[in-house]
Formats: structure tokens, sequence, C-alpha cells
């Protein structure tokens, strides 16, 4: 195995994973407040329309993802006042929102089908990226560093931040949040719009980077895995960061096997194996005594601010 084609591999599981670390950081900080959003899907896909129909109308990728980060953050919005002030079920409405995004943005898209997109590349010169090690530190899109940058920031602010540990209080016990002063809707409402905007902004990767172009469906069920994620590293930022790298391993190795052309194995298997892996990891965490010691003791409640 060559030099080059190992750095290759690495810069190929840095794309890969990406999206799905952007998304997963949102969840991360919407679980930790109490609340479930099954919805990811929904809000990537239409942070991704939107990504792509301002880049392709202004001509600039920067707007394109700050209007991914909004529409995901508005889309999310229907999300809290359907569970936060109706009292919806949370997981009911988390698959309609998935739905409904699904079904929106193939709406809004279908007229840009088949157009071709600007390229988000490199913030760096040309020059540090020409060389294989170069490339493995500067050769990626602004949304790499975004998404390491985000971990990074998320774990502060959860670990090191008076904000943060009444995030936490209220996801642990919100009536006991409630009762001494702290509003439980107002803060999962914000833990819920940076939960929709990190959405919206993992969306944007598809079109602005990977593909640059838009098509229906094109998240192809990451979301799903995203929160899958959360799950896996128990609600910790550290595992996070690295059960993404994990996952986004297997989806590398579905690709470098699609282009070796194994023969003895359909690629279907090979397209299947990070949803698959995403389902063992679940009934793994499942099956051990202390799998959900480590959620929030709300997550999934429905909060009744009477109670």
């Amino acid at each position: 195995m060559s030099l080059e084609f190992l750095i290759a591999a690495l810069v190929t599981i840095v794309s890969v994973t990406t999206p799905i670390l952007l998304a997963a950081t949102g969840e991360l900080v919407v679980e930790k407040s109490g609340v479930l959003n099954l919805g990811i899907e929904g809000m990537m896909l239409i942070g991704a329309i939107a990504a792509f129909a301002v880049s392709y109308e202004t001509g600039n990728p920067w707007l394109g993802v700050i209007a991914s980060a909004v529409a995901g953050a508005l889309a999310s919005m229907i999300f809290a006042v359907l569970v936060l002030f109706l009292g919806s079920n949370q997981v009911a409405t988390g698959l309609a929102l998935t739905i409904f995004g699904t079904g929106l943005s193939s709406l809004i898209g279908d007229s840009y089908i088949g157009m071709a997109g600007d390229s988000f590349d490199s913030i760096f010169p040309t020059a540090l990226a020409e060389d294989p090690i170069g490339k493995l530190f500067f050769g990626y899109s602004p949304l790499v560093y975004i998404a390491f940058i985000a971990v990074l920031a998320v774990y502060y602010f959860l670990n090191r931040t008076r904000a943060g540990l009444v995030l936490r209080a209220v996801g642990e016990n919100d009536v006991s949040a409630r009762s001494i002063g702290y509003s439980v809707i107002g803060v999962r409402c914000a833990a819920i719009a940076f939960g929709g905007a990190m959405a919206g902004v993992s969306g944007s990767y598809f079109t602005l980077v990977s593909n640059s172009l838009w098509q229906p469906g094109m998240t192809a069920g990451r979301g799903w895995i995203a929160l899958a994620l959360v799950v896996f590293s128990g609600w910790r930022t550290g595992r996070l960061l690295a059960g993404a790298y994990f996952f986004g391993l297997f989806m590398t190795l579905e690709l470098y096997a699609k282009a070796s052309g194994f023969s003895f194995l359909p690629s279907q298997f090979w397209a299947s194996m990070p949803y698959l892996m995403a389902i063992i990891v679940l009934a793994i965490m499942s099956a051990r005594e202390s799998g959900g010691a480590e959620a929030p003791a709300c997550l999934g409640k429905t909060y009744i601010p009477d109670a």
C-alpha cells in the first residue's frame, strides 16, 4: 500500500464523514436538552436545496451555507412548535418532519435538476495542497474545518459554560430546572434551532462540495446514521468525533470496493454496510444493561409546564 493511496483514502474518509459529523453535533445538543428529533434527514434535504438554490442564483457558496443554516433552523421550528407548545409526540413529529422535508425539497428543487452549481473549494492556496501530505491538511472545503470547530465548540459549551450546564440540567430534570427559574421551553427551542441549523449546513455539503448539483433524496439516509451516531457516542462529544469516522470508514470501504470491482459481493452489499453497522451498533447499545444510562433522563418525554 503506497503512501499516496493511504493519504487518498484518509482524505476520502474525512470528506464522507463531514456531513454526518455536522448533523450529529447538532442533534447531540438537541438530545442533551431532552428532546429527540428524528427529522434530521428532512432538515438536511431542506438545507441542501436552500444552499444550492441560493448559491446558484447568487454565485456565492458562502451565502448558500448561510441559507442552508437558516432553512434548517426554520424547519426545526415547525417541530419545536408542535412538540414544545402543542405537546405532540416527539417520535411521530420527527418522522413527519423527515417526510415533509423530503417532499418540500423535491418540490422546490424540481426546477434545478440537471443544473450545475458552484463548487465550494478549499480556502487555502492551491500550492499548499499540491503534494499528498499538504492535501491531507489543506485540501478540504471550509465545511470540513467548520465541522471540527463545531465539535470543539459544543464540547466547551456543554462542559465548561454555565449555559451548557443549564441545558444539561433541563435535559436531566425539566421540572426541577423550571422550579429554579430556568425556561425549559426557551432552552429547548434554542437547542432545536441549533440542531436544525447544523442539519441544514450538513445538507449543504452534498450540493456545494460532494456533487455541486441537486438531486432529490441525495442525502441517502445519512441523517439516520447521524442519529445512530449520537446514541453510539453515549451522548459525549469525544466519542461522537471518533464514531463519526468509524462510520466514515465503512462508507469509504463502500466507495473503494465499488471502484476496485469486487465481483464476489454485489455493490448493493457495500452500499448497505454503513446502515447495517448503524443497526448493529444500536442493537449492541440497547442490549447492554447500562445502554441507556448515559442518555438524558428526559429524552423523548413530553414536557408539561403545569405538572
